[in-house]
């Protein structure tokens, strides 16, 4: 085992040259996606509202006329750094997780090292899910919920008509991004407790019903205050502990058939060393005689 880590003995000020290496890959790799997306801030943000255009037409209104405003001359351009930050992080999180990993590769194990690497390609796979439900479903659902509280007006009523201001609707839409994207990381986050045994899948299945209360508690805390959001988080996170559960009993399942094969290879190395030793008892037991043969003569 000690041949598999890297254990040699690092001075702290080595340590801290490697981190601040780490570090300026890491907010070289934003800086550059942030200046990117920033350049294509405005048409990042016309990708963003076609979701609201999908949630005008889903509520029979003319969509040929899409308005958001903006209320302060400094909102949109502060709107725009918010759509390039939230660009580069998604953009260089690769380069992120990449750094991460190679600074603390060295300390783990050749076996833990191959257990990582994997939740390094699900966790973003995940993530990006998270995002597409939001952006093809749940972003439309939300605004046509909204969008149907208009008044026309005429008669004893009066006209209301939804106006977004472009600040708050990317507020909006980057809240249930992160909000699903963070759920959809249960997975991982379960199946690395359940590989370090803090989690067990019987334990995980005892405390469900404590899940389903959790759930909806978090989805009417990450969501804007509609029934469609929150019960739209609610449920994935549902499914998702379920595919935990599933998880945690595949690791263990493999933990155990790696535990048998290990006592099967002990008990076969045990046997042959006892079987070798007898082999040598028995070659030695014959030629007992002939040596008190020889010391009689």
């Amino acid at each position: 085992m000690t041949n598999d880590i890297d254990d040699k003995a690092l001075p702290l000020m080595e340590h801290l040259v490697e981190l601040r290496r780490r570090l300026m890959w890491a907010i070289g790799a934003f800086f550059v996606a942030f200046l990117v997306c920033f350049y294509f801030a405005k048409d990042l943000f016309n990708l963003l509202v076609v979701p609201f255009k999908w949630a005008v037409h889903l509520a029979g209104l003319q969509s040929n006329n899409i308005e958001l405003i903006y209320t302060a001359p400094q909102e949109f351009f502060f709107t725009q750094i918010k759509i390039a930050m939230f660009g580069g992080i998604i953009i260089a999180f690769p380069v992120i997780a990449a750094q991460i990993y190679k600074f603390v590769a060295p300390g783990l194990y050749r076996n833990e090292r191959a257990a990582f690497l994997p939740f390094l390609v699900a966790s973003p796979l995940l993530f990006i899910m998270g995002g597409c439900l939001v952006y093809f479903f749940f972003t439309p659902m939300v605004m046509w919920f909204f969008l149907r509280m208009q008044q026309s007006g005429g008669g004893d009523q009066v006209a209301i008509q939804l106006l977004p201001k472009v600040s708050e609707y990317l507020s909006l839409i980057m809240t249930l991004i992160f909000s699903f994207g963070l759920v959809f990381q249960l997975p991982v986050v379960t199946t690395l407790m359940a590989r370090v045994g803090l989690l067990t899948s019987a334990g995980l299945a005892a405390k469900r019903k404590y899940a389903i209360v959790l759930a909806f508690v978090a989805a009417a805390v990450l969501t804007p205050p509609d029934p469609v959001s929150q019960i739209g988080l609610a449920l994935p996170t549902l499914i998702l502990y379920e595919v935990a559960i599933y998880a945690a009993r595949l690791v263990e399942r493999q933990r155990a058939a790696a535990s048998a094969k290990s006592d099967a290879e002990t008990g076969s190395t045990s046997r042959d060393a006892a079987g070798g030793e007898a082999g040598s008892e028995a070659e030695d037991a014959p030629g007992e005689p002939a040596d008190r043969d020889e010391d009689k003569t």
